[in-house]
């Protein structure tokens, strides 16, 4: 059985990135485009659309040409967007990096991606020299061996007239790395301008609309709905590089944000955070969670809290351009569900042993199809075959079903299930139940071989005081059957995790080995 999107279809066509952000630049030109959130500094998108002109004309008089990957080493500041849209503009894709890398994990993403510009934060422009590209630029004054923004933006130089291919690639981010080596994941603007118009109209985007780019952009969640959609409907981006809570709410508060794409840490602040109440959130109208599960009793308490804001929670891959079930404004979705199909997306649910499609209400592997799915993966064809079926089938690896109202429900990772005497447990319906326990802050489930039952799970949990691993126990047992319980208990101080929030797994198992 195949799903497809109940919503409008959206218009598919030879749009790349540039000329979709032209668009809404001329038609709000004076309007806000970029907020550094704690300067309040502000750049209109007339400015922005001057800026990436400027930026485009000095990288190609500098020898950027099409096909050639610029890199942006940056947090989430205002002249990102310019730049980003500036080696877009000239066909060269834009891969960016996580500033908190060390140098190894920078230079094996450039080699591989082939980076011959990188764009830095100031704070970063000494390391950068010590990596093999041809042109190092900083965000920010003049640096050895690196050409100051201004500079870029002081070009005389005659904007090259290109004709950028719509399937060329446009956006290189890099895969987490929680199953695997990271690897590029190539989007092309086709793709990107595709998933852009998906979630514009999913999530009622427009020019009336604030966010603050909270999740960082060289995350695909971040790209997509804090800088890429905001900017194809007009609305306003705030800024914010580092996350700092009081800095956190005091812009909410300030700029009056009306929506928030993030991963679940974020939701768990505005449920649970007393200094939420020093602020005036009235203005949210939509919190999306993403990148990671959000447990049912955070959801539930976000919108007992934050009365008359849509709360609900989405999912995607990076191979999806980070989309494929978004919540909706006003509806939200209902705890432990995510949003409904977006436009021009189907969906069907597989068994993962015989690869028969699987009715409403059987949990198996979800696999999407749509246009804003991936190219492939930069230098893996194998790999590629792999996540793609010859009928355009991206295997998620996510285990779940869809229900018989249609609504989608994502169990768990199919790669994480744990088999206890052939019964499946997943990892994530144990977490959530053990995160309600009054003492355990945050959860994270693993298998462990054994003997006798093939796996056991064990627990690794943060509290916020001593707690027996005995009270657990007999707490959980009413709320979970006996194979689902862990076996042991590990207290750690905090959980491995991603930007995102999403949880790494492989490093805890590897930890669950060396403790047997």
């Amino acid at each position: 059985m195949i799903w497809t999107s109940e919503m409008e279809p959206v218009v598919i066509d030879d749009t790349t990135v540039g000329a979709a952000v032209g668009v809404a630049a001329r038609a709000h030109a004076s309007r806000r485009a970029l907020i550094d959130g704690p300067s309040a500094k502000a750049v209109s998108y007339a400015e922005l659309a001057r800026r990436t002109e400027r930026i485009a004309a000095w990288l190609y008089a500098d020898g950027l040409r099409p096909g050639e990957c610029a890199a942006i080493w940056a947090p989430n500041l205002p002249p990102v967007a310019a730049c980003t849209l500036a080696a877009m503009g000239l066909g060269a894709p834009v891969t960016c990096l996580n500033p908190t890398w060390s140098d190894d994990e920078v230079d094996a993403q450039l080699a591989d991606a082939d980076a011959t510009v990188l764009v830095v934060a100031p704070d970063l422009a000494d390391r950068a020299r010590s990596f093999g590209v041809r042109r190092v630029v900083v965000l920010g004054a003049a640096a050895p061996g690196a050409v100051p923004l201004a500079e870029l933006l002081a070009s005389r130089a005659d904007p090259p007239q290109l004709e950028i291919d719509c399937d060329s690639i446009a956006l290189l981010p890099y895969s987490s790395g929680t199953t695997g080596l990271p690897k590029g994941v190539m989007l092309t603007h086709r793709q990107l301008v595709t998933v852009g118009r998906q979630l514009v109209r999913a999530l009622s985007v427009d020019d009336h609309d604030v966010t603050l780019a909270v999740a960082p952009w060289f995350h695909i969640l971040g790209f997509t709905a804090e800088l890429l959609v905001p900017l194809m409907a007009g609305a306003t981006i705030a800024t914010t590089p580092r996350f700092d809570p009081d800095s956190f709410l005091t812009q909410i508060d300030r700029y009056q944000v009306t929506y928030l794409a993030g991963p679940p840490p974020l939701a768990s602040l505005l449920a649970d955070d007393p200094r939420v109440l020093d602020h005036d959130l009235s203005h949210l109208e939509l919190i999306a969670s993403g990148g990671a599960p959000l447990a049912p009793g955070t959801h539930e308490a976000l919108v007992v809290r934050l009365a008359g804001c849509a709360v609900g929670e989405g999912w995607g891959l990076t191979e999806t351009s980070g989309a494929i079930c978004i919540p909706t404004r006003p509806a939200g979705t209902a705890p432990g569900t995510v949003g409904p199909l977006l436009p021009n997306t189907e969906l069907r649910v597989v068994d993962p042993v015989s690869g028969a499609e699987l009715g409403p209400g059987l949990d198996g592997e979800l696999q999407v199809r749509g246009p804003q799915t991936m190219l492939g993966y930069l230098h893996r064809p194998v790999e590629t075959a792999e996540m793609i079926t010859a009928e355009g089938w991206v295997r998620t690896g996510d285990l779940g079903h869809v229900d018989h109202t249609g609504t989608v429900v994502v169990v768990d990772r199919l790669k994480d299930l744990i088999k206890v005497n052939a019964f499946q447990v997943a990892p994530a319906e144990v977490e959530a139940v053990l995160v309600q326990h009054p003492a355990i802050i945050d959860a994270a489930v693993v298998g462990r071989p054994d003997e006798r039952r093939g796996e056991v799970p064990v627990a690794y949990i943060v509290t916020d005081c001593q707690v027996d691993a005995g009270e657990i126990t007999d707490w959980l047992a009413p709320r979970l059957a006996a194979y689902k319980q862990p076996a042991d208990y590990y207290r750690v101080d905090q959980l491995p995790r991603t930007p995102s929030g999403k949880l790494l797994r492989r490093q805890l198992g590897d930890r669950v080995g060396a403790e047997r």
